[in-house]
């Protein structure tokens, strides 16, 4: 194995031992976070369905217009992501880190739907 697959590998390992525990509901749906290299993306999903509820980007037009780093694309979509689920009456979520580590973009996008009226 290179070091990519072994860095793939352990996510996606990371990833399953997390979603035995996290399950979304439609009252409480969980909010999933992915991240690539230049993006950062976000919904929020009913299990029970499979439905995406919502969903946020740092690809949309309002967040990829400003030239800001990737910490800060990330807090503002953390802040779309409450508005939008706040217009739709969802007050609670699940945090799903998807395997990721609570750190840097993550975080920054955490802790603004946090301030934007999520409750996690």
């Amino acid at each position: 194995m290179n070091t990519k697959n072994k860095k793939t590998y352990r996510r996606l390992r990371i990833k399953m031992r997390i979603r035995k525990t996290v399950i979304g509901t439609p009252d409480r749906p969980r909010m999933s976070v992915h991240r690539s290299n230049k993006q950062i993306y976000v919904q929020l999903i009913d299990d029970s369905t499979g439905n995406s509820l919502l969903a946020a980007s740092s690809r949309e037009s309002d967040v990829a217009e400003n030239k800001i780093t990737k910490i800060g694309q990330a807090a503002a979509v953390g802040k779309k992501i409450a508005e939008k689920a706040q217009a739709a009456g969802i007050t609670t979520v699940v945090f799903d880190r998807n395997g990721y580590l609570y750190h840097g973009r993550v975080k920054s996008l955490a802790e603004a739907a946090r301030l934007g009226g999520l409750k996690f």
